[in-house]
């Protein structure tokens, strides 16, 4: 399994944290099963090769899109694919939305549209040019060029709203939101519904969110107990981090960090 993550450039660092890539070869025989978890970002996705799979249940199956956008999620999903696949996303963070696909972020929350829906014939283009690259380098400055353009035309400063996000992506959760409401100069109304509309989620949950995200860094490191994990990643007892995870990962952390957890192979590279 190959897994590689690419830095975007800087005009783009303030939109997207980074293009990363994921290519195996699998069969039928041995498929590989995906699991996406709750994240407080969103996610261009590309399927260049085969496309997943969503499984929703055991008996009901469907066949995901080409291409399209995973929206900032509170919920967990997996998918599987039977064939060589290879997958180019762009990890964006919540507030860049807007400007791309004229929506709010909130809007999106738990969505998983295709690129022609959400951007009808601009989808397909954008879709057809990053499938028929013949290199990842190549998908990166065809969709570093397209972001670019999108942003500069659409762009409006929100400083506080979006210096808000960031800083509770950078403290793993752990930022004093009310604080920071405070020093925003709006009403405690109008910042949460400018931080809701920007991000896809009230503060609490979203600071949920990524404090739960933050935890998945922690994987690989055999050393530590599921209690220092937590309080390491500012939850305030083990319980408390266990209803977490398993609420939005559909795992309990024990199993996950055990190193034999469904789709977390490329966690190994």
């Amino acid at each position: 399994m190959k897994y590689l993550t690419i830095s975007p450039s800087p005009k783009l660092s303030g939109f997207v944290r980074c293009f990363w890539v994921l290519e195996d070869e699998v069969n039928s025989e041995k498929p590989y099963i995906h699991r996406v978890m709750a994240d407080g970002c969103a996610e261009m996705i590309f399927h260049y090769q085969t496309p997943f799979d969503e499984i929703f249940s055991e008996d009901k199956i469907e066949t995901s899109f080409h291409s399209g956008l995973h929206g900032q999620s509170q919920n967990f999903r997996r998918f599987i694919v039977r064939r060589n696949f290879g997958i180019f996303g762009v990890y964006l963070y919540p507030f860049a939305l807007p400007f791309l696909f004229s929506i709010p972020s909130d809007e999106l929350s738990n969505e998983m549209p295709d690129l022609p829906t959400l951007m009808g014939n601009e989808g397909k283009i954008l879709e057809e040019k990053i499938m028929l690259a013949e290199t990842n380098e190549k998908r990166v400055e065809i969709i570093s060029g397209f972001l670019e353009k999108k942003i500069a035309r659409n762009y409006r400063h929100e400083p506080a709203v979006f210096s808000t996000i960031c800083n509770i992506i950078e403290t793993n959760g752990i930022a004093n939101v009310q604080q920071m409401a405070e020093q925003s100069f709006l009403s405690t109304r109008q910042f949460e519904r400018k931080f809701k509309a920007f991000s896809g989620f009230s503060p609490k949950l979203y600071s949920r969110i990524v404090r739960f995200q933050s935890t998945l860094n922690m994987y690989g490191d055999s050393e530590k107990s599921l209690t220092e994990i937590a309080y390491e990643c500012g939850y305030y007892d083990q319980s408390h981090f266990i209803h977490d995870f398993k609420e939005f990962s559909g795992q309990h952390p024990r199993f996950f960090f055990s190193g034999k957890a469904e789709g977390a192979e490329y966690r190994d590279k």
